[in-house]
C-alpha cells in the first residue's frame, strides 16, 4: 500500500515493458521506452496502452498504435521516447 503510493512508476515499469515487449517491440527499446513513459505517464494511461499487443512492430508501428488509443499526452510521450530510444539520446534504466 505505502511503497506503491510512493512509487508507482517503479512498480508500472515491469509491467509496462512486458507489456511493450508483448505488443511486438525488442526487448531494449521496450526497456528504454518504458523508463520514461512510466516517469510522465499516470497509471490510467499506461494501463490503456498495456493493452496494445501485435506482431513484431517497429518503433513508428507502435506510435502509430498509440495515435489510435486516442490521448495525445500518451501519443507525445510515447512519440518523443521512440525518438530519444531509438537514436541513443535515452538512458536505459
Amino acid at each position: 500500500g505505502a511503497a506503491a503510493a510512493c512509487a508507482p512508476s517503479k512498480l508500472a515499469y515491469g509491467q509496462v515493458k512486458s507489456a511493450m515487449i508483448e505488443a511486438g517491440l525488442s526487448e531494449k527499446n521496450a526497456a528504454c521506452m518504458a523508463t520514461r513513459m512510466t516517469d510522465r505517464l499516470s497509471l490510467m494511461q499506461l494501463n490503456k496502452l498495456r493493452k496494445l499487443k501485435g506482431e513484431k512492430r517497429s518503433l513508428g508501428d507502435y506510435v502509430d498504435a498509440v495515435r489510435k488509443v486516442g490521448d495525445a499526452e500518451a501519443l507525445s510521450v510515447t512519440a518523443s521516447s521512440a525518438a530519444l530510444c531509438a537514436t541513443g539520446l535515452a538512458k536505459e534504466r
